[in-house]
């Protein structure tokens, strides 16, 4: 039994792939916390989903695939963000128009222009088959990624909080808000070889959303939703090899498995205890009407 449980780690492309999936997962849970209080989970997926032709066109041209990804990531940042300063739009359906026009623009570029990219391993991923080059490119990613949201920490959680004085006390809010973008399409880019471009909006969104349910405290929200995001990727990664399916689908369905749970037994935001809470105060009611009276 033993033996069997340990044989995914006596493979090499196994270690790389549960040791890439966990930084992967602790990156974007970082990331998730300031997603989930900034409102910007839409923004997420449709990140994810435009750098597809950026991918594209970088195979095309012979440019690695994460530059034509980063480019296209932030130019449909900038084109939403143009879009919605100059109509009456709302924010989501100028997102949705950006996104799936990138998407499809993608999905056409490969068509036109077969290569030997798959477009299956662009929306769902291929973390066992990741070459050592793209475990650098996601080292080097998530290291910058981290360290500044380390370095910026204060001033982000501010701008998060309360733009207005994040505005007031002479913060440059606009760079903020460019340096979130930048960071969550760089995010994005990384993730793709794990999960995805479908899947890559769970990893930046599930963790945070579960570490919010079970503190009020943004400290222990980073570091409940790190923790979580980095051991569902590393045991989702791990039982692919066992169920021999998606290792994007294994990770994203164990981290809804834990929100789902979380949601639940949250001691303070939870289902049953505000089912609990419900009760009493029915119960509480006909006893003090019937004090008044």
């Amino acid at each position: 039994m033993i033996d069997a449980l340990l044989q995914p780690l006596q493979s090499e492309f196994m270690l790389k792939a549960i040791g890439v999936s966990a930084l992967i997962g602790l990156t974007c849970a970082a990331l998730s916390c300031f997603v989930t209080l900034k409102g910007w989970s839409l923004m997420g997926d449709a990140l994810s989903h435009a750098v597809v032709p950026g991918v594209a066109i970088a195979y095309a041209a012979k440019l690695p695939f994460a530059l034509g990804a980063f480019a296209s990531g932030m130019l449909a940042a900038g084109v939403m963000g143009f879009v919605k300063d100059r109509t009456r739009l709302r924010e989501d359906a100028v997102i949705g128009i950006v996104f799936t026009t990138f998407f499809a623009l993608g999905v056409l570029l490969i068509s036109l222009y077969p290569s030997n990219i798959n477009l299956k391993t662009i929306v769902f991923g291929n973390i066992l088959g990741i070459a050592d080059a793209d475990i650098v490119q996601v080292l080097i990613i998530s290291a910058v990624t981290l360290a500044v949201l380390a370095f910026k920490w204060k001033d982000l959680v501010i701008f998060l909080f309360d733009p207005s004085h994040a505005r007031a006390v002479g913060l440059p809010t606009r760079f903020l808000h460019a340096l979130l973008l930048t960071l969550l399409a760089a995010t994005a880019v990384a993730s793709l070889q794990a999960v995805g471009a479908c899947l890559v909006v769970a990893m930046l969104v599930t963790p945070g959303a579960t570490a919010y349910l079970l503190t009020d405290r943004f400290g222990a929200m980073m570091l409940i939703a790190m923790t979580v995001g980095t051991l569902t990727a590393a045991v989702g990664a791990y039982a692919s090899y066992f169920l021999n399916g998606s290792t994007g689908g294994c990770i994203v369905v164990l981290q809804t498995g834990v929100f789902a749970v979380t949601l639940a037994v949250a001691p303070k935001h939870g289902l049953i205890t505000a089912h609990r809470s419900r009760v009493v105060a029915g119960r509480a009611a006909p006893a003090l009407s019937g004090g008044a009276a």
